[in-house]
């Protein structure tokens, strides 16, 4: 059931590690960026609870939540074939928006898929997985580029302004991965129909329609459970870490360590496809503590292994700013895949057993208010720290990300975890 997340790994891999790159080439500075990248939360926070109450609330040949995965694959692989073509910067930033919103669509319901089919005993293990096929396609789709360049010898120059071959490629086979995996999913899959059918219809009738919706989410949104206000002051902070990370590691890198920022140049492409690398190494080291992690937690509890996943991360992140060679960046990236492997798996997990089965996936919907809250906060201030505090300098935002995930780490240990 969770190997459709591999293929939407893909989509959200490529975004995270060339997008910026994107955005650089088509003529974006460094101020711009974050702004630009709003457009990726912002469709997170409105379509993900509409999609948890309307699969909540949907049964029918595909199930409850397959109906959603099939039509966000299809979208958001469209929007990958589109998004290397984007002829300006507008353009792209639009194109980052259907792609956003499309994978929201795919991805919500996975999540509740899991805590749908599982029994609470199985839940942490489940969403390790899940953190284990998120893992395995972020490797592949963060390192097509350099893969593409070293080991195929696709350019990855071109002309000033124009997306390079390795690129637009890599974007190609992202959609086809995409759509092919989760495709899979659908077709392999059984979902549990609601006990009472009858009861089930009736109750779909009489909440019927999005105003209705709309009404039933912003009522819930006051009502939630302790542990996920508990646990939402944690992804706020955790996920503000990870935004300036996926925004700003390719100025980052090229400009400290490459000394570039002219988007033509060869060292600059290299620094970015060095990037993907970097990206495809947190994964990869996520995919791998995927399997250690419910062992610790086993031990000792879900939460104090949050807590030392997050404070490795902040560690690896703040790492970035004494770092002077390329080689050295992997190590941090190692710290970097420690906290994402957890913070893809153990909020989850802890959530799950406080959450109404019934409202599963509409409060899965709610919850991902707080992984993009603090993302649009970052988009909204961290332009204005680069110009007028950083001096345009990306890793100090790094940095400030690695303080922001430690501060994460300790509010974790407040959270009660109760099934």
């Amino acid at each position: 059931m969770s190997f459709g997340f591999l293929g939407i790994q893909f989509g959200f891999a490529l975004q995270n590690a060339n997008v910026s790159r994107i955005f650089e080439t088509l003529g974006a500075n460094p101020d711009e960026i974050p702004i630009l990248w709003i457009a990726a939360p912002t469709t997170g926070l409105l379509v993900q609870p509409i999609i948890g109450y309307m699969s909540d609330r949907t049964w029918g040949s595909l199930g409850r939540r397959r109906p959603y995965f099939l039509v966000g694959a299809i979208l958001a692989s469209l929007a990958l074939i589109a998004m290397p073509n984007s002829p300006t910067l507008w353009i792209a930033a639009g194109l980052l928006w259907l792609m956003d919103a499309s994978i929201n669509v795919s991805m919500e319901p996975f999540r509740a898929l899991v805590a749908d089919m599982l029994p609470a005993e199985q839940r942490t293990t489940g969403f390790a997985v899940q953190s284990f096929f998120i893992g395995t396609g972020a490797v592949v789709a963060s390192a097509l580029p350099y893969m593409l360049t070293n080991w195929f010898g696709v350019s990855n120059t071109a002309p000033k302004g124009a997306i390079p071959p390795s690129v637009v490629w890599s974007f190609y086979l992202g959609a086809a991965a995409f759509l092919g995996a989760v495709v899979w999913t659908v077709a392999t899959t059984k979902e549990y129909p609601p006990e009472d059918l009858a009861a089930f219809e009736r109750e779909r009738e009489a909440q019927s329609g999005l105003l209705h919706g709309a009404k039933e989410i912003w009522e819930n949104l006051f009502q939630m459970p302790k542990t996920m206000l508990q646990l939402a002051v944690v992804q706020f902070f955790s996920w503000f870490a990870l935004f300036s990370m996926w925004i700003y590691t390719t100025a980052a890198v090229t400009t400290r360590i490459y000394g570039t920022s002219d988007t033509s140049s060869a060292a600059y492409n290299a620094g970015a496809d060095w990037v993907g690398v970097c990206f495809a190494v947190y994964n990869g080291a996520a995919a791998i503590f995927a399997f250690i992690i419910p062992l610790i937690a086993a031990k000792t509890s879900r939460k104090a292994v949050h807590a030392i996943a997050l404070v490795a991360g902040g560690v690896g992140l703040a790492s970035i700013f004494v770092v002077t060679s390329p080689t050295m960046l992997l190590v941090s990236m190692l710290g970097v895949g420690f906290a994402w492997a957890s913070i893809l798996s153990m909020p989850y997990a802890m959530l799950a057993g406080a959450l109404p089965a019934q409202k599963m996936g509409m409060y899965m919907g709610i919850f991902n208010f707080f992984i993009v809250i603090p993302q649009i906060t970052a988009a909204g201030i961290l332009g204005f720290f680069m110009k007028s505090m950083f001096g345009n300098q990306a890793v100090y935002a790094l940095l400030l990300g690695g303080v922001s995930m430690g501060i994460a780490a300790a509010l974790t240990m407040f959270v009660q975890d109760d099934n």
